[in-house]
């Protein structure tokens, strides 16, 4: 969730804005317009319109749930409305699952310990966390960390259940005002320490396949660094800036890995996902058709189906927000599904 979008949508929800919106579900969209050595995306359904009060729709933190069934957020959803929606990818049927008055949800993941539904607040500093069913709403973590408040943006877990956030403190700041900060959030206790900080804007962060190291996508910089921990991950051994985007005016956002390493990289400002070998090589960029392109203008997530190709785009601009399916280059992980 990023660039100028992000700015005006922050502004709207920190003062509380309350809309509504529908879930029309226009037809499939023949694949087309792509690029030699590229991918095009087919169109699975919309999910959201742009919301009245708060001009915009954004969709975000795509999971799926034990079900089966894509879980995605909509970022700027009014109170009351749909802030987390069920997607079934077999009927394109669009459902709610969870509301509430405050909240301002930019991702969402599973957690290894309890199965339970965790969101990150951005504009309320806390994580959430919900049943797959969208009940029993809990506080996990709020407050400050080490004597400063968080804008929690993206998150993933280790294998023992303990959480990663990036923390994008700082990201409507310019970029040399680095704020941001890498929280680990201990999954049993709550107890949240800073791995790295002085960061511009972290936003996308996910595992590489053997959790030995943490992708971190950097708003303020497009540029997505590598973190090397210790065994109990715990600790930064060791980073480098493993991969630079020439986006533009665009900006890279959230980051979701396959079994084979590969990252994807959604980016805010543009309509497609460029897919990087963990060595940096550009394989391919997913787009979505030609015909769709000028009414989208982001593409902030993937999610592959744990064990399939089976890969989902989140997708949004002033035509609404949608949700587009292509084949991925690997199987899905968790590091796949949601962050």
């Amino acid at each position: 969730m990023r660039a100028t979008t992000t700015r005006a949508f922050a502004a709207l929800l920190l003062v509380g804005v309350a809309a509504g919106c529908s879930d029309p579900e226009p037809e499939r969209t023949e694949q087309e317009g792509a690029q030699e050595g590229e991918l095009t995306a087919e169109l699975l359904t919309q999910v959201t319109s742009v919301h009245e009060e708060t001009g915009m729709t954004l969709l975000e933190g795509p999971v799926f749930g034990p079900d089966g069934d894509l879980l995605v957020v909509d970022v700027p959803t009014p109170a009351g409305e749909p802030k987390v929606l069920r997607v079934d990818t077999e009927t394109e049927e669009v459902s709610t699952v969870f509301t509430d008055d405050t909240g301002a949800y930019t991702s969402a993941q599973f957690s290894p310990l309890d199965d339970r539904l965790y969101l990150t607040d951005f504009a309320g500093g806390k994580i959430v966390s919900i049943t797959a069913e969208g009940e029993d709403p809990e506080v996990f973590f709020s407050g400050d960390v080490d004597g400063s408040p968080m804008n929690p943006d993206d998150l993933t877990f280790d294998e023992a259940g303990n959480m990663y956030v990036s923390d994008s403190a700082g990201f409507d700041a310019p970029a040399w005002e680095e704020q941001g900060r890498v929280v680990r959030i201990d999954g049993e206790t709550a107890e949240a320490t800073v791995l790295a900080e002085d960061l511009p804007a972290p936003n996308g962060i996910a595992f590489t396949p053997d959790y030995s190291g943490l992708w971190v996508g950097l708003y303020g910089a497009n540029r997505v660094d590598h973190y090397a921990l210790n065994e109990d991950g715990t600790e930064v051994l060791t980073s480098h800036a493993a991969i630079h985007f020439d986006g533009g005016t665009s900006r890279i956002d959230s980051i979701a890995v396959d079994a084979d390493g590969n990252l994807y990289q959604a980016v805010h400002g543009q309509p497609r996902i460029f897919v990087y070998s963990s060595t940096g090589e550009h394989l391919t960029t997913v787009n979505v058709p030609e015909d769709a392109a000028s009414g989208l203008d982001t593409a902030t997530n993937v999610a592959i189906a744990p064990g399939t190709t089976d890969a989902y785009m989140t997708v949004s601009g002033e035509d609404g927000g949608f949700v587009y399916a292509f084949d991925a280059l690997a199987e899905g992980i968790r590091q796949s599904n949601g962050g």
